[in-house]
C-alpha cells in the first residue's frame, strides 16, 4: 500500500470516529440540559461573573464553544440578551472548552470499546434518561476509538520525509503552525479532533512541543469560524458577538506566541506527558486570557462599540 493510503485512510475514519462521538455527546447532554442552558443563559447574565459561569457550564454541557457562541448570536439577534452580558459568556465558553481535552489527554483508548458497549446498552432502554446516558457514554467511547484509529498514521507520517521536512519548517516558524492549527480547526469545525491530532503528531515525535503549542493556540482561533458565519446577515449586537470571540482568540494566541517556550517550560515541571502537557497548555491559555480579560468587560465592550458602530454591518466574512 502507499504511504498516501496508509495515512490517508486511518485520517479519515479516526476523524469521523471523533466527530461523531461529538456529535453523540452532543446531542445527548443537550437532551438532558439543552433547553435549561438556553433558561440558563438567558437568566444568568446579569453581571459578568453570572455570564461567565453561564458560558462555562453552557459549553461543557453542549461540548462545544462553537455551538454556545452560535446560541449567544441566536439570543442577540432575538433581543433577550444585549452584547455587553455576552462578553462574560465567550470567556466561560474559552475555559469549558478546555475539558474535553483534558479527558481527551486522559488516553483512554483501550476503554473506546467497553464504553461503545455500555452506550448501546443504554440506548436500548425505553427511559429518555437512560437512552441519553447512552448516547453520552457512546459518544466518549467514539471519542477515544477515533484517537485509537488516528494513531495509525502517525507512524508512516513519522517515516515520510515529506512530512518531516514540512514540520521542519514549522519548527523554524511557530507562525506557519499557528496558521496550520487555525485553518485546519476551521475546516472540520472542531478545535478538540486538532488538538487531539496534535498529541498524536508529538507524542510520536512528528513535531516539537512549540510547534504542538502554537497548533493548539491556532485551532482556539479556528473554532470562531463557526460563530462567523452563523453571524452572516445578523444584527448589530450578533456580529459584535461573533468577532468579539474572533479578535478575542487571535489577540491572545498573539500574545502567547513569544510564551511558547515558557510554557512549554511550565507544562512540563506538571507531567512527563506530552498530551497531557497540550491539555495544560491549552487549560492555562484559556484560563489566562479569560481572566485577565474579565474585570475589563464594560471596556471590551465599548471597544467592539467603536470597531462595529451603528450602521456598520459586516456581513460578510471574508
Amino acid at each position: 500500500m502507499s504511504p498516501f493510503y496508509n495515512i490517508a485512510v486511518p485520517f479519515a475514519l479516526g476523524l469521523t470516529f471523533f466527530l461523531l462521538g461529538m456529535y453523540a455527546m452532543r446531542i445527548g447532554f443537550q437532551n438532558l440540559a439543552g433547553d435549561r442552558m438556553k433558561a440558563l443563559m438567558m437568566r444568568f447574565t446579569r453581571t459578568p461573573v453570572h455570564s461567565f459561569f453561564s458560558g462555562l457550564i453552557s459549553t461543557f454541557v453542549l461540548q462545544s464553544s462553537g455551538a454556545v457562541t452560535v446560541l449567544t448570536i441566536g439570543l442577540t439577534q432575538a433581543g433577550i440578551i444585549r452584547f455587553a452580558q455576552t462578553i462574560g459568556i465567550i470567556l466561560g465558553a474559552n475555559i469549558g472548552s478546555t475539558i474535553t481535552t483534558q479527558l481527551i489527554a486522559l488516553r483512554l483508548e483501550k476503554l473506546a470499546v467497553p464504553m461503545l458497549l455500555i452506550g448501546v446498552i443504554f440506548w436500548l432502554q425505553s427511559r429518555k434518561l437512560y437512552r441519553c446516558i447512552g448516547l453520552i457514554i457512546a459518544g466518549f467511547g467514539l471519542i477515544f476509538l477515533g484517537i485509537d484509529t488516528m494513531q495509525v498514521m502517525a507512524r508512516p507520517l513519522e517515516e515520510s520525509q515529506t512530512f518531516r521536512g514540512l514540520f521542519l519548517e514549522s519548527s523554524h516558524s511557530i507562525w506557519i503552525g499557528l496558521i496550520t492549527g487555525t485553518l485546519f480547526s476551521g475546516l472540520i469545525q472542531s478545535g478538540s479532533a486538532t488538538i487531539a491530532i496534535t498529541m498524536n503528531l508529538l507524542a510520536h515525535g512528528v513535531m516539537n512541543m512549540d510547534t504542538a503549542l502554537a497548533v493548539v493556540l491556532g485551532a482556539n482561533v479556528g473554532t470562531c469560524f463557526t460563530a462567523l458565519i452563523a453571524s452572516i446577515g445578523t444584527n448589530r449586537a450578533s456580529q459584535q458577538v461573533a468577532w468579539f470571540h474572533t479578535l478575542f482568540n487571535l489577540a491572545g494566541a498573539i500574545s502567547f506566541i513569544p510564551l511558547l517556550g515558557s510554557l512549554a517550560s511550565i507544562t512540563a515541571t506538571l507531567t512527563d506527558d506530552p498530551s497531557q502537557q497540550i491539555a495544560h497548555a491549552q487549560s492555562i491559555f484559556n484560563v489566562a486570557c479569560s481572566v485577565i480579560a474579565l474585570p475589563f468587560v464594560s471596556i471590551l465592550a465599548k471597544w467592539m462599540d467603536w470597531i462595529i458602530p451603528n450602521g456598520k454591518e459586516p456581513n460578510k466574512v471574508m
